[in-house]
């Protein structure tokens, strides 16, 4: 295509040159030979000129169509030793020899290393780059090195005098460089262009981009992000959620479920009706846990349909519907979930439930010879089921429907290559000591006796102590004691709800973080970070 444009670039030169009865020179032809010294760069921006030819009595130069008569004469009368004339050549010429004369400072991108963030030298390092780059550029590369140190988000945030650029890399934030208000306009008008959101509006928007970007170094890099924005004092702030595209990261055993949770989702997705909700806070894995479970039920012999907003993997063999929320209410995911269960599914996801109408359809589709798996905003498993109540309203088949409740949320995993030992302190054992006595009876308990805990330690590539995250959870079946009080009407509040649910024999999201802590993978400090 760009070969064809060129072409025809050339064709209306020749004809623009016929018409100011102008010789035509076509440069994308032959070898371009460069004259330095008959005119400075800045002569050659100026004039609009380059020297085609050039020897001791003749200067040929070419010009372009908006060089005027008056600059023709300048170059006349500088060079008054030398017989001076001139051929019509098109813009992309003159740009082509001006990348000879003038080429653009090689840009090297350094790759940013986790045991320099936050730093001042890093800092002025990444905004040195990114000003010297191109738009499209600026946001491959932040995406490029987003993924290489495994981070969720790139959090880019107003200031007064600067943008703060961040990566959250295993749940924290690391700033990554400050950049110019002239350089951050730049950046976010390619971001609104990519992600179809405006500049202009003063409420939050929501966008996605998806596209291939190819470097000035010719690296490639496949840009795919949701965009969350909002309008602050100092200017829009944007939250741009990074998406992995391989299909082998989202499978069951990569969860790092316990046996009996495995055991438990197993049993789940075995049976073909009821409904599965995974819950948590937005950046707590639910959907890379959701798509793990469809992954795996993913075969030739079931038909899957997910409705998201937006879709955020794309999964081969599976049917998946966009919604776009901007243009329609929350009950659109309701109306959208009674057409595709039209569609004869064995399996539908819904991304997230926002409204009652959704969960109670959803709730009715699992009842109907359908396995239904969805996300829910809440903070615990109870919480969650609490808020369901009006649907239930002591509705015996609604209750029955529900099948599993999973609740999570991500830590920090210790670096096993650099963590310390140390001997817990009597408060420490005592925090331990009544995490482990509330409990089940029946649940296994790890002794307390000789415990050694670990504490992060520090190198030169990882000054933190902590590499990647593993996910604290609970879960509860609708089965005994909380089946039995739900059907009855008397769970007034979450916390009926989660009294219910440990004597049925659930783990909270925080013994199961105590237990981790307890193996040597987490610390007491990034349980309670998290989950309070």
């Amino acid at each position: 295509m760009e070969d064809v444009a060129r072409r025809a670039e050339e064709q209306s030169t020749l004809r623009r040159a016929q018409i100011l009865n102008l010789q035509y020179v076509d440069t994308s032809q032959g070898e371009k030979k460069l004259y330095p010294e008959v005119l400075s760069n800045q002569d050659l921006y100026t004039y609009k000129a380059i020297p085609l030819y050039v020897d001791a009595h003749n200067i040929h130069f070419g010009v372009v169509n908006n060089t005027s008569q008056k600059t023709m004469s300048s170059l006349r009368q500088r060079f008054l030793d030398q017989r001076v004339s001139f051929s019509l050549i098109s813009d992309s010429g003159f740009k082509d020899y001006m990348l000879k004369y003038d080429p653009p400072a090689k840009i090297e991108y350094k790759d940013i290393s986790i045991a320099d963030t936050g730093s001042r030298q890093l800092t002025e390092s990444i905004s040195k780059i990114l000003s010297e780059v191109r738009a499209d550029d600026m946001l491959a590369y932040l995406v490029q090195q987003a993924h290489r140190l495994a981070a969720s988000d790139i959090h880019l945030e107003t200031q007064k005098k600067y943008t703060r650029i961040r990566f959250r890399i295993d749940g924290v934030l690391h700033t990554i460089a400050n950049l110019q208000p002239d350089k951050y306009r730049i950046l976010i008008s390619a971001i609104a262009s990519a992600g179809n959101i405006s500049t202009a509006e003063t409420a939050a928007q929501q966008g996605h981009i998806s596209q291939a970007v190819t470097m000035a170094d010719e690296s490639r890099v496949q840009v795919n992000l949701r965009l969350e924005t909002v309008m602050t004092v100092n200017g829009i702030d944007v939250v741009m959620r990074l998406f992995n595209m391989d299909q082998e990261s989202y499978k069951l055993e990569r969860l790092g479920l316990s046996e009996q949770e495995r055991a438990v989702v197993d049993d789940i997705i075995a049976k073909p009706t009821g409904l599965a909700m995974v819950v948590g806070p937005t950046g707590s894995g639910k959907t890379t846990t959701l798509y793990s479970m469809l992954n795996t039920l993913n075969t030739e012999g079931r038909k899957i349909i997910t409705i998201e907003d937006p879709v955020e993997y794309q999964l081969e063999g599976i049917s998946q519907i966009p919604i776009n929320s901007k243009a329609s209410d929350d009950s659109h995911f309701a109306n959208s979930l009674r057409a595709i269960l039209r569609l004869d599914p064995d399996v539908v996801m819904v991304g997230e439930v926002r409204d009652m109408d959704t969960a109670k359809t959803a709730l009715q589709a699992s009842l109907t010879g359908h396995l239904v798996l969805t996300t829910f905003h809440a903070s615990s498993a109870s919480a969650a089921l609490a808020r369901l109540m009006d649907v239930i309203d002591q509705n015996p088949l609604f209750v029955s429907a529900i099948r599993l409740v999973m609740a999570q949320r991500l830590v920090r995993k210790l670096d096993p290559s650099t963590k310390q030992p140390y001997e817990p302190t009597e408060a420490e054992l005592a925090t331990l000591r009544q995490v482990l006595d509330s409990m089940p009876e029946n649940a296994h308990k790890p002794s307390l006796e000789g415990l050694q805990l670990y504490k992060p330690g520090s190198s030169d590539e990882n000054p933190y102590g902590f590499s990647g995250q593993i996910a604290l959870r609970e879960q509860f079946l609708m089965t005994g004691k909380i089946r039995e009080i739900l059907e009855d009407g008397i769970a007034n509040s979450a916390h009926d709800i989660e009294a219910a649910a440990i004597e049925s024999g659930m783990q909270t999201m925080l013994q199961d973080g105590v237990i981790k802590v307890i193996a040597g993978e987490t610390t007491l400090e990034e349980i309670y970070r998290v989950i309070g």
